[in-house]
C-alpha cells in the first residue's frame, strides 16, 4: 500500500525526524511503517479538529514518543500508541480506524493509555491504590511504561502551568510514578521525576541545593582529582580499558538527606560517588570487577558494612554493580561503584539496554526483557503479571477500580454491585440505594461493575434493605450491614407482636412468663422469641391457634421437664470461632454513626469484650460483658442481645473512661498523678475531682485513651507513685 503523503509543521517534521534516529539507534526493533501510519492517523485528526489546538498536541505526542523509544527502550507498537492516545482522548480519532490500520494490539494499548488519562484525581493517602490501579486498568505492561514517559514529559514542561497544577502533578510524580519508575529498575527516568518534582514542590530548597552544587563544584572537582589519580596509575600499570566518572548526588537524594537527618547542605559528606566502568570481554567481567575492588580497598581503607555485591547476584531489576565505601583523602568517606560498559547502561536505561548485547535485537529479545519486569513485579509490591504470551496484568483480576462522580477511587473485589459501591459509599446510602448511574447511564442495583466505572448512586428515603439483596452482593460490609438492618426491622416487628401478644394474655386472663413463650416456641418450632413475636405482627401464626396451645394440657415428655440454663454472660463472645458475618463488627471510626453507641452504664473502649444490646429507641447499644446490667439484659430480653467485637488490631480514636484512684493526701501527690497522665503518657484528662479526709484522699478522674491496653498501663503507672494505695477503673462516668 503506497504511503499516504503527511503535511506537517516545520516544528512537527522536526520532531517526527528526532524520533525516527531514536528507532535507527533502538536496541529494540522498530517498525517505521507502523510508525508512519500511526502519525499518518494523528494528522488527519489535526485536520479534522482546529489546526491551532491540535497542531500542539502531536508536538507533545512526537516528543513522548522519543523518550518511549530512546529512553524507555520500548518498541513501535508503545511508541504508536503514545503518538495517537491524546486523540482519542479528545474523541478526534477514533479506536476503530486505529484498529483496521494498525491492528487489535496497537488498538487497546491506544484505548487503555487515553482511560489512564482520565483518572488523576487523587489524594496522597489513596497512592498505593493509585499505583496499583495503574496495573488494574492496563492488560499490557508496555501501556504503564508509555505512562511513565508521558509523565517525565509532562514535568520536563511544567514552567508555563499554574502553581496548582504544578504542585498537583509534582506529588502524583512523587506518590506514584517515581516508585514505578524505582520498582522496574528505570532509575535515571525516576531521579529526573524526584529532581523536577522537587522543583515546583519546594522551589526554595530546589534553588538552593543547586546553588550549593555549582559553589562547591570547583572544591568537589579537585578532591574528586586527588582521589583517583592513584586508582589511575595503578589501572594503568594493569593495561585495564576503563573510564573513570564521577556522580553527583540527585538533588531530592540531598534534600531527602537534610530533612532526614536534620542537617545543612555543608553536613552533607556523600555529595558525589566515583564510577569506575571496564570495558571488558563478558567472560572477563567478574574477575576484572573484583580486581579494581581490590586495587580500590588496598588503597583506601573500606567500610565493609557498606561493601554491596550486585555482580554475583544482581537485583532483581537487571542491576550489576560491585560498591566499596573507602576513606579518602582528609578522612572523607567516598562510595565507589565498579562495573562494565554493559552494566552501566543497564543501570542507566534499564533492562532494554540487554538487547544491545545481542546484535540487533529481536521480537523474542524484547519479550524476554519484558517478561524480565514481569518477574519483577511479581516479586514487588505491584504483584505478579498474567502468564500469556501478551504480558496479560493478572494481578487485580480479584479487585476492580471504580470512582465516585467527585473522582475518589473505590477498590472493590472483583464481581461487585452497584449496591456494593452504595455500601462502600456509606450505610445509609446502601440501605436507601434504588439503582446507579455507571458512566452516566441508569443501571439496576444487581449491575456488575467493571474497572473505571465512575458511579453514582440514586436513592429514595422509602427504600428499605431487603432479604433477596443477599443473593447478589458479595461484599462482608454489604452483607453485614444487609443482615444488621434486616435483623433490625424483625426486631422492631417484634415489639410490636410482643405488645400484641402481652394484650391478648391480659384478656385472656393468663399471666406472661418466659416458661410460656418457651411452651410456644417448642410448639412452632422456632429458635427464638423474636421470629415468633414478629410472625404475630405479621399475621402469620393465628393467636386463636395459640390461646388453644397455652390452655391444653402440656404433654410429659419422658426426659423430664425442660431445665432452663443460666447462661453466663462471658459466653457470649468468649471461645467465639465464628466468620465476620455471624457477629456485629464494631468498627471504632463510625462511633459517632447512627448503626450503634457505647453505653454509659459500663462505658466500654477499644479491646474489651463487648456484647450488642437492641434498644428500641436508641438504637444498638455496645456493653463490656462485666457490664452490671448484663445478667439482668439477658435473662429479660436474650433475644435483643447481639455477639459482636472491634474490628482491627489497634485504635485511633479516644474513648472515655475513668479511674477511681485513693492515697495519701500527701503534699505534690496530685502533681505527681498530673505529670503521670499527662506527661509521661500524654493522656487527655476531662476532669479531676478530689476528695481529701483527714490524711487520705479519694479521687475519680475522667479521661482519654484509645484502648484497654493503654488503660491497663496508665493505672500500672499510678499504682507505682508514692502514696497511691489504689487505682482501678470505673464502670459507669
Amino acid at each position: 500500500m503506497e504511503k499516504e503523503k503527511i503535511f506537517l509543521s516545520e516544528y512537527a517534521a522536526r520532531e517526527y525526524r528526532k524520533l525516527l534516529r531514536c528507532a535507527r539507534e533502538s536496541a529494540v526493533p522498530v517498525d517505521v511503517n507502523q510508525l508512519h501510519t500511526a502519525l499518518m492517523l494523528a494528522g488527519r485528526a489535526c485536520r479534522r479538529a482546529h489546526q491551532q489546538i491540535n497542531e500542539p498536541l502531536l508536538v507533545q505526542s512526537l516528543q513522548v514518543a522519543q523518550i518511549v523509544v530512546g529512553e524507555v527502550g520500548l518498541g513501535s507498537a508503545p511508541a504508536c500508541a503514545a503518538l495517537m492516545y491524546k486523540f482519542v482522548e479528545n474523541q478526534t480519532l477514533n479506536i476503530d480506524d486505529i484498529r483496521g490500520y494498525l491492528g487489535e494490539k496497537i488498538a487497546r494499548q491506544t484505548l487503555e493509555l487515553a482511560k489512564l488519562s482520565t483518572t488523576s484525581n487523587y489524594t496522597h493517602e489513596q497512592a498505593e491504590a493509585y499505583r496499583k490501579m495503574l496495573f488494574g486498568l492496563t492488560h499490557d505492561i508496555r501501556v504503564i511504561l508509555v505512562k511513565l514517559a508521558d509523565r517525565l514529559y509532562t514535568l520536563r514542561n511544567l514552567e508555563n502551568e499554574e502553581p496548582a497544577t504544578q504542585n498537583r502533578l509534582s506529588y502524583e510524580a512523587f506518590d506514584i510514578y517515581a516508585p514505578i519508575a524505582h520498582q522496574l529498575g528505570l532509575y535515571q527516568i525516576k531521579t529526573e521525576l524526584e529532581d523536577l518534582a522537587l522543583k515546583y514542590t519546594h522551589p526554595e530548597m530546589y534553588n538552593y541545593i543547586v546553588k550549593k552544587l555549582q559553589e562547591t563544584a570547583p572544591a568537589r572537582n579537585r578532591y574528586i582529582k586527588d582521589f583517583i589519580a592513584p586508582i589511575k596509575t595503578e589501572l594503568d600499570r594493569l593495561q585495564l580499558r576503563y573510564t573513570i566518572k564521577s556522580r553527583t548526588k540527585s538533588i531530592f537524594s540531598i534534600y531527602n538527606k537534610m530533612r532526614k537527618q536534620n542537617i545543612d547542605f555543608n553536613e552533607v559528606y556523600d555529595l558525589f560517588a566515583i564510577r569506575i566502568i571496564l570495558d571488558t570481554e563478558a567472560r572477563n567481567e567478574q574477575s576484572e570487577c573484583w580486581k579494581v575492588f581490590s586495587l580500590v580497598t588496598n588503597l583506601y581503607p573500606s567500610n565493609p558494612e557498606r561493601m554491596r555485591d550486585w555482580i554475583t547476584v544482581p537485583k532483581s531489576t537487571g542491576y550489576e554493580s560491585l560498591h566499596a565505601t573507602v576513606q579518602g583523602p582528609e578522612h572523607k568517606w567516598v562510595e565507589v561503584q565498579i562495573r562494565t560498559t554493559r552494566m552501566d547502561e543497564i543501570a542507566e536505561k534499564g533492562m532494554a539496554a540487554h538487547w544491545k548485547y545481542k546484535g540487533r535485537g529481536t521480537n523474542s529479545d524484547f519479550d524476554e526483557w519484558l517478561n524480565k519486569i514481569r518477574d519483577i513485579l511479581e516479586k514487588g509490591q505491584f504483584g505478579s503479571v498474567g502468564e500469556d504470551s501478551d504480558l496479560e496484568l493478572t494481578q487485580y483480576a480479584k479487585e476492580i477500580f471504580v470512582f465516585t462522580p467527585k473522582g475518589q477511587l473505590k477498590v472493590l473485589p472483583k464481581g461487585a454491585t452497584a449496591l456494593d459501591f452504595a455500601y462502600e459509599i456509606h450505610t445509609d446510602v446502601g440501605n436507601s440505594c434504588i439503582g446507579a448511574k455507571v458512566n452516566g447511564k441508569s443501571v439496576p442495583i444487581r449491575y456488575e461493575l467493571h474497572n473505571g466505572d465512575q458511579v453514582e448512586i440514586i436513592t429514595s428515603k422509602t427504600q428499605k434493605p431487603k432479604a433477596d439483596w443477599l443473593d447478589f452482593v458479595i461484599t462482608p460490609k454489604a452483607k453485614s450491614k444487609i443482615k444488621l438492618a434486616l435483623k433490625e426491622e424483625v426486631i422492631q416487628q417484634a415489639e410490636i407482636g410482643k405488645e400484641i401478644f402481652k394484650r391478648r394474655l391480659r384478656n385472656w386472663k393468663i399471666i406472661y412468663s418466659d416458661l410460656l413463650v418457651s411452651r410456644l416456641l417448642k410448639h412452632y418450632k422456632l429458635k427464638n422469641a423474636i421470629d415468633f413475636y414478629a410472625l404475630i405482627a405479621n399475621e402469620k401464626i393465628n393467636l386463636n391457634e395459640v390461646k388453644s396451645i397455652i390452655t391444653s394440657p402440656e404433654k410429659e415428655e419422658t426426659g423430664g421437664p425442660d431445665k432452663i440454663e443460666n447462661f453466663p454472660i462471658e459466653k457470649i463472645v468468649s471461645g467465639y470461632t465464628g466468620t465476620s458475618e455471624e457477629v456485629l463488627e464494631i468498627d471504632e471510626k463510625l462511633l459517632n454513626n447512627v448503626d450503634y453507641k457505647l453505653a454509659k452504664c459500663c462505658s466500654p473502649i477499644f479491646g474489651d469484650e463487648i456484647f450488642a444490646f437492641v434498644t428500641i429507641n436508641d438504637g444498638i447499644k455496645i456493653h463490656r460483658v462485666t457490664c452490671p446490667n448484663a445478667p439482668d439484659m439477658l435473662n429479660r430480653y436474650s433475644y435483643r442481645v447481639l455477639k459482636a467485637r472491634w474490628v482491627g488490631e489497634d485504635s485511633s480514636t479516644n474513648f472515655q473512661t475513668a479511674i477511681k484512684i485513693s492515697g495519701s493526701n500527701e503534699i505534690g501527690i496530685l502533681s505527681k498523678i498530673s505529670d503521670v497522665i499527662a506527661k509521661d503518657l500524654h493522656v487527655r484528662m476531662r476532669s479531676i475531682n478530689i476528695d481529701t479526709q483527714e490524711n487520705q484522699f479519694v479521687g475519680i478522674i475522667k479521661l482519654f485513651v484509645r484502648d484497654v491496653k493503654y488503660l491497663d498501663m496508665l493505672i500500672h503507672k499510678l499504682l507505682k507513685i508514692k502514696g497511691v494505695y489504689s487505682a482501678t477503673r470505673v464502670d459507669g462516668i
